[in-house]
């Protein structure tokens, strides 16, 4: 029996979302990160698919429902970062079957580690219903992309890099990909955005929107801090084969003098929404309009996400899909 990653537009069950609750990680911004957040669930509530929201405690799950709808389902649960895409279970899918995926996890590179992380993946893949595979390496599910085919697109900078998993060669990894995820081809890009907390992570840089095509960035402007990432890595997709469709990017970005890795390629697709997160740039309408172009079977709404971004993600970081079982399959 072959499990395989199932690509994220394929159908959902539901989405779950993690809830900021650190002040000290969204110093001046949680309230603001909150909102955001809570108006990225009640899009995808209103959408018609299934939300769970997850709190951390009694206030967190109290601020939770002065902000979201009836129709987001709020669990409690133990939880550090929110960044879900890397510490909740990825599932896959063989015909009727599915099961969770969970890799070794250390705080991206020992940087941010905090109670709940190394856990709520099997806790939720557990009340899923779902038999859980535990891996020997460590991987987020946030440095990789698949498009369903086999295909699976990562930067070097996360997945070769030393605080990860220093023993394992490239061909290593590709072997593990293979092995655990179903992954038979594997398209190296180089580096993720500048100062992006993760190392690299692909889905704030590349993202599959249909088998064999990829989208990303184009610089806007002369001061684009990521022109030369963007363009690397076009380079290496179209010479690996891959269809590349370009979007805007937000450009520059700061926050206190320093450049924040803002991208609308961290959007989350869902089954009938895609929602991109916006920075308050001159170029967010083009940069959703883009968006858009590329899912003509979904709506696509644009929503606010420089708050959520000061605790280092953005809305497809901190959400984490079920697939669901093919019709044809049951």
């Amino acid at each position: 029996m072959t499990y395989l990653m199932p690509p994220e537009w394929a159908k959902q069950d539901w989405l779950w979302i993690g809830f900021p609750h650190d002040a000290d990680e969204w110093s001046g911004f949680l309230a603001l990160a909150q909102e955001q957040i809570a108006a990225f669930a009640n899009a995808v509530a209103d959408s018609g698919q299934e939300v769970r929201l997850l709190v951390r405690d009694a206030a967190n799950e109290s601020r939770a429902k002065e902000l979201v709808s009836d129709a987001v389902k709020l669990e409690r649960r133990t939880y550090g970062d929110i960044w879900l895409r890397d510490t909740g279970p990825v599932v896959l899918a063989e015909g009727s079957n599915r099961k969770a995926m969970r890799f070794g996890f250390n705080g991206w590179g020992e940087k941010y580690l905090m109670e709940g992380d190394q856990t709520i993946g099997a806790e939720l893949a557990a009340d899923a219903g779902l038999a859980l595979d535990v891996s020997d390496w460590i991987l987020e599910g946030g440095a990789i992309d698949g498009d369903g085919t086999g295909l699976v697109v990562t930067t070097e900078q996360c997945l070769r890099n030393p605080n990860r998993n220093p023993a394992l060669s490239r061909g290593d990894i590709e072997a593990r990909l293979n092995r655990d995820l179903g992954f038979d081809r594997v398209l190296w890009l180089a580096d993720g955005l500048i100062n992006d907390h993760t190392d690299g992570h692909v889905d704030n840089l590349a993202r599959f929107v249909a088998p064999n095509t990829l989208t990303l960035p184009r610089a806007t402007g002369e001061n684009d801090p990521n022109a030369a990432i963007y363009s690397d890595a076009k380079v290496r997709a179209e010479a690996f084969g891959v269809t590349v469709a370009e979007i805007p990017s937000p450009g520059l970005i700061e926050r206190g003098g320093e450049i924040e890795p803002a991208s609308y390629a961290n959007f989350a697709i869902t089954s009938k929404l895609v929602v991109v997160p916006t920075f308050a740039s001159v170029h967010d309408t083009d940069g959703v309009g883009a968006i858009a172009a590329l899912f003509p079977d979904r709506d696509v709404v644009g929503l606010p996400a420089d708050a959520v971004l000061a605790g280092g993600g953005g809305f497809h970081c901190a959400s984490q899909h079920m697939p669901s079982v093919p019709e044809n399959s049951a």
